[in-house]
């Protein structure tokens, strides 16, 4: 009868219990009601976004970035810690139960010739009942951390998938502006040769010479740096796809006709379940939140059950007869009283850390509003900018076509011949970068808009 009043004490405590502390609430931020470059467009990336570049190549180191880099792998580990962090601390909400064996021969005065033999197995099970809260709230913490460690995993992909896209962009300008270079030597080789033609039959100056030798060494000179660019371009983009630099095979072509896809930003309401970075300051914030409510419950008893039962007996044959059963079932509760500030300091500790949290995710909303419009806004300016400087590469290469004319016809001077090779040269490798700079740009709206990733029941 006992037993069975203690079992609706139990069952009544368990069925009553409850969470104390402030439960949780997501803050208030501003959100716009659209975007300033794109109003009205409702649409987001798809899934795999850089295949709208339509390049075999890019969709070729993404899948490698994917299986192979090593900022994915540390990621990954990080997640598997923080889900087996979630399994421990939800275990404290189960039962512990332990079995336990032994045996025993002792002699009880050296005189006597017999031996005391016993032996006993027992089974022990212990369980605190969550009365107010506070395990089911320490678990909590613990899952939503691993919630953040997943969204953090999701944040390293985005981050490599667009660092992948930015390298291939930049070795392929790279490639560019390396012929660019290299083809503005022979052409100023070229305008020296001339020169020195005029120069043998007095029509030319050792001044001519000299100036148009300066352009060559200039033209010379800007190789170098160039290929150093380009090699380390290439070893990066190694790294990112988890390959020794010798082993990538290096992309060879340029920016030159690349297909840049229209990006379009959804409506800013939509931005914040797209992102993962914002996800995980959220989930660190709920984190956050439930450690307050599980210090607050740390303040108020403690209650536990504990049970034992198991047999013993003089002769290993009779250990489980009914003469040498034995059971118990003790409950107990504590209270704590002094414990010299700490459960106060463990809940101010909390609520400081809840406090810094909100902060981080005000930010994490702000700036993830910034980073779209910044993104939009440099994709129309960087687009703009090829466009203007397509046209100033055009105006040079016509002053340069009709100065090469005059140069062989001997009607122009040194310094018209000059000043249209250098405005022509750069002209062409301003265009290369700007061609990077829009690409690029893309990019990162592509990041900005979370990617294609979006959050569903399952993430």
């Amino acid at each position: 009868m006992r037993t069975q009043n203690l079992t609706w004490i139990v069952a009544s405590l368990a069925l009553a219990g409850c969470s104390v502390g402030p439960d949780y609430q997501r803050p208030e931020t501003p959100t716009p009601q659209a975007w300033s470059s794109q109003a009205g467009i409702q649409s987001w990336p798809d899934a795999e976004w850089w295949r709208g570049f339509q390049s075999a190549e890019l969709d070729g180191l993404m899948q490698d970035a994917r299986s192979a880099n090593f900022d994915l792998a540390v990621a990954v580990a990080r997640l598997k810690q923080a889900n087996a962090q979630a399994i421990i601390a939800g275990a404290p909400l189960m039962p512990s139960v332990g079995a336990g064996a032994g045996a025993e021969r002792q002699r009880v005065r050296p005189s006597y010739a017999t031996d005391h033999i016993g032996f006993s197995a027992s089974l022990t099970a212990s369980y605190e009942l969550d009365f107010w809260g506070e395990l089911a709230d320490q678990a909590n913490a613990a899952r939503f951390a691993a919630n953040s460690s997943a969204f953090d995993r999701q944040t390293a992909e985005l981050t490599v998938q667009s660092s992948v896209a930015d390298s291939y962009f930049s070795l392929l300008s790279l490639n560019e502006r390396v012929k660019l270079a290299e083809d503005n030597v022979r052409a100023s080789e070229g305008v020296l040769d001339a020169y020195k033609a005029r120069f043998e039959v007095g029509t030319a100056s050792e001044l001519d010479l000299a100036q148009q030798q300066n352009v060559v060494d200039e033209q010379r000179a800007a190789l170098p740096p160039l290929l150093e660019q380009q090699r380390q371009t290439r070893d990066a983009l190694a790294v990112l796809v988890g390959q020794l630099p010798e082993n990538l095979k290096a992309p060879a072509g340029s920016l030159e006709g690349l297909r840049l896809p229209a990006v379009a930003a959804g409506l800013p309401s939509g931005l914040l379940t797209r992102r993962p970075d914002v996800q995980s300051a959220e989930a660190r914030l709920q984190s956050a939140n439930a450690n307050v409510k599980a210090a607050v419950a740390a303040m108020f008893p403690s209650i536990t059950l504990t049970a034992q039962g198991g047999g013993a007996s003089g002769a290993l044959s009779d250990l489980f007869k009914p003469a040498g059963i034995f059971y118990a079932l003790v409950g107990g509760a504590s209270q704590p009283i002094f414990r010299g500030g700490a459960l106060e300091g463990g809940r101010l500790l909390s609520e400081g850390q809840y406090e810094e949290q909100t902060a981080v995710y005000r930010k994490a909303v702000i700036s993830a509003f910034a980073d779209v419009e910044d993104a939009l806004a440099a994709v129309e300016l960087e687009a703009k900018r090829e466009v203007a400087q397509a046209a100033a590469v055009s105006s040079a290469r016509k002053a340069y076509d009709i100065a090469q004319a005059q140069l062989y016809s001997g009607t122009i001077d040194i310094l018209t011949v000059l000043n249209t090779q250098r405005s022509l040269f750069q002209a062409e490798d301003l265009l290369a970068q700007a061609r990077l700079g829009h690409a690029q740009a893309v990019v990162s709206l592509y990041k900005a808009l979370g990617g294609g990733w979006e959050r569903t029941e399952e993430s």
